[in-house]
């Protein structure tokens, strides 16, 4: 069940870089108009993929501490974490 969780958090964290790389706009600066900067949208990053990858980020957490809070409860209950003797016992 540990594998099963850190593959989780594997996938999620690839998930993300995806989501990184796929907002990547090379020579663009920060979104925030000012005297410096340009008022060209073209010029700019888009920040949506940055905020749902910030957001994927705690709910992969949450989903994570959840999941190792349940793996620990299974193990108290049944003193394993083997998953083919778990489905085995009988309640």
């Amino acid at each position: 069940m540990i594998k099963i969780l850190i593959s989780l958090g594997l996938m999620d964290t690839g998930v993300n870089l995806l989501l990184v790389a796929l907002g990547y706009v090379e020579a663009a600066n920060a979104p925030i108009i000012n005297s410096v900067n340009p008022s060209n949208a073209a010029a700019f990053v888009d920040p949506i993929p940055q905020a749902l990858v910030l957001t994927s980020i705690v709910i992969g957490t949450a989903v994570l501490a959840l999941g190792l809070a349940l793996v620990m409860k299974i193990y108290d209950k049944y003193s394993t974490l083997n998953i083919s003797e778990i489905r085995g016992l009988k309640w």
